[in-house]
């Protein structure tokens, strides 16, 4: 007896189907979680959804935690189109809330250009640490899911020498960065709330992604890439060119991300400034099938769950880690989903050879 996998006809439809399953799925395991930690699974949820999505505040909260994700999915989106596996969005992600701290702060650039120093300054910073992996991988030959995940711990170690020395605040030795000025404040929609900026810079991205996606050549020759390397370059597209520029792409979204964090929310670099944005995007990616238009519900399932286990953790004592562990068991219910919907068990039976 042989069991092997066969290939199903492409169905949109049917790994959609899978998507949604997967994330109920996770959902049912989120349940039993809670129940382990002491708490009623139903009052959970409750608490949960009241927490993302009822009341002014719930709702700009949660719509500020999912631009980051949105930027740092659309980033894995371009990135996983040419088969680059970025795993390096935390890295990208600081390197740009970095960049946009510094020039946030510098009394010498004019008002009125301090916003868009810190965004040009992050997605530079996001990119460049991005191009890097990816021409260690082009050139050289280097697996790039290794050099960005380690380039992920080079920025977060260089980050903190930067808060535990020269950005360390020499009255109160508070390991943080100055803040930025008042004019490097990004403006809010919405009084009281953290509706800021970036949450509308992330929905034009995302707009300007599907766009570069589905409309341009440049799009087209990313997807001949990701799906054949060698037909790319019969076609006489530059696979190099090509898988260099989606890294600038992607580590620019995720730069992008890091800015919108310092410059609507935190106002400063903090250790603790990014809640795994870099990471969370990867799942963000997965979950919409790697379309830039499903980011975005995507990302909002993100941001409520990370929004609700704060509020469920304050009022029940559920460990407010448990929206890690879901991140991270969504994660892999989509990946098995995403496999049944695209293959299926065969079985075949050998049939012995009659005797001579």
């Amino acid at each position: 007896m042989k069991i092997h996998l066969v290939a199903r006809g492409p169905s949109a439809g049917r790994e959609g189907f899978a998507s949604v399953v997967a994330v109920l799925a996770s959902m049912a395991v989120t349940g039993f979680l809670i129940a382990l930690a002491g708490a009623n699974p139903v009052t959970g949820f409750f608490v949960m959804f009241k927490a993302a999505f009822i009341g002014k505040i719930a709702i700009t909260e949660t719509l500020a935690r999912a631009a980051p994700l949105l930027l740092t999915g659309l980033a894995a989106i371009v990135a996983l189109r040419v088969k680059f596996w970025n795993i390096g969005g935390e890295g990208q992600f600081l390197a740009g809330a970095m960049a946009a701290a510094f020039f946030g702060a510098v009394v010498q650039i004019p008002t009125i250009l301090l916003i868009p120093a810190m965004i040009v300054s992050a997605m530079l910073a996001g990119g460049l640490t991005a191009v890097f992996p990816a021409f260690l991988k082009t050139r050289l030959r280097v697996n790039e899911v290794v050099s960005t995940l380690m380039l992920n711990f080079i920025i977060v170690y260089l980050m903190m020498a930067l808060l535990s020395g020269p950005w360390k605040d020499p009255i109160s030795s508070w390991a943080d960065s100055p803040d930025i000025l008042p004019a490097a404040e990004w403006p809010t929609f919405w009084r009281g709330t953290h509706l800021h900026l970036g949450v509308l810079l992330a929905v034009l991205t995302m707009i300007a992604v599907a766009v570069l996606l589905r409309k341009t050549t440049f799009g087209f020759a990313m997807d001949v890439v990701g799906d054949n390397p060698v037909a790319a370059t019969h076609a006489r597209i530059s696979v190099e060119r090509t898988v260099l520029i989606s890294a600038l792409i992607s580590g620019a979204l995720a730069g992008l991300a890091g800015a919108g964090e310092v410059g609507g929310i935190q106002y400063q670099v903090m250790g603790s400034i990014s809640s795994g944005y870099g990471y969370a995007g990867l799942i963000v990616a997965m979950l919409a099938r790697l379309s830039p238009m499903a980011a975005t519900p995507a990302a909002l399932f993100l941001a409520s769950l990370m929004t609700g286990s704060d509020e469920m953790s304050r009022q029940l004592g559920v460990p407010s880690s448990l929206a890690d562990a879901v991140q991270g068991i969504t994660l892999l219910a989509v990946l098995i989903a995403t496999q049944i919907a695209r293959y299926r068990l065969h079985v075949s039976w050998g049939t012995k050879r009659s005797a001579e």
